[in-house]
C-alpha cells in the first residue's frame, strides 16, 4: 500500500489547487447520507468513518446525527497523530464495537483484491444498519475523474466487482447507500436497486 504521509495529504487535501475534494462536497455527501438514513427510519447512535482521512465528514455527519458518537479509523500514521483517529487498516482492524452507520469512502481501491474482500467482510461485521460506500473504479478512472487531481492507482477493479462483493451482506439503495440484509426495516420495492 502506498505511503499516506504529510506530502500526500498536502497535495490531495490541503492545497486548494490540487485537492481531490472540498468541504462543500463533503457537506453535501453527509446531507445525502443523513437524508437516506432518516428516510428508512434508522436511528443512529454510533458512526464509524473507516478511512476517515482528514475528517471532512465528521462535522457534517455529527450535525445530521446530533446524538451520535463519531469514530474515525485511519491507516495513515501521520493523520492519526495529527487528528487522534484510531489507527488501522479496514482489512485487518479488529473491534467488538458495532455501528448503525458505517462510512467507507475512497479507501478500498488502494487495497489488493484479497484485502478488499476482507475489508468488505469487516464492514459487514461492524455495521448494524447502513453503509455508505464508494471506491474509485476502472470505469470512474476512464470516464469520470480528473486524472490530474487523482493519483494513479494500479489494479483498479470494476464497479461490478464491488457490487457483487457488497451484495453478499448488503442491499443496494442507490447513491452509495447500502443496508444490511437482516435490517428489520420496511424498504419499499422500488427504493432498492435489486
Amino acid at each position: 500500500m502506498q505511503g499516506f504521509d504529510r506530502a500526500y495529504y498536502q497535495r490531495f487535501y490541503f492545497n486548494s489547487r490540487t485537492a481531490v475534494t472540498s468541504k462543500a462536497e463533503m457537506r453535501a455527501r453527509a446531507q445525502l447520507i443523513g437524508a437516506a438514513v432518516a428516510y428508512v427510519g434508522l436511528p443512529v447512535t454510533k458512526i464509524l468513518d473507516a478511512g476517515c482521512g482528514i475528517g471532512l465528514l465528521r462535522a457534517p455527519l455529527l450535525r445530521a446525527f446530533q446524538r451520535a458518537e463519531y469514530v474515525g479509523l485511519e491507516y495513515s500514521d501521520y493523520l492519526c497523530q495529527r487528528y487522534g483517529w484510531r489507527q488501522g487498516s479496514v482489512a485487518s482492524f479488529s473491534t467488538r464495537e458495532r455501528f448503525e452507520l458505517v462510512v467507507c469512502y475512497d479507501v478500498l481501491q488502494y487495497l489488493t483484491e484479497a484485502q478488499a474482500r476482507r475489508a468488505i467482510a469487516n464492514l459487514a461485521k461492524w455495521c448494524r444498519g447502513a453503509l455508505y460506500f464508494g471506491a474509485l473504479t476502472r470505469e470512474d478512472w476512464r470516464d469520470n475523474c480528473d486524472q490530474s487531481r487523482t493519483d494513479r492507482i494500479p489494479g483498479l477493479r470494476g464497479g461490478n466487482w464491488y457490487r457483487r462483493e457488497l451484495s453478499r451482506y448488503f442491499r443496494a439503495m442507490g447513491c452509495g447507500m447500502w443496508l444490511r440484509h437482516d435490517l428489520p426495516l420496511t424498504i419499499w420495492n422500488l427504493d432498492a436497486l435489486a
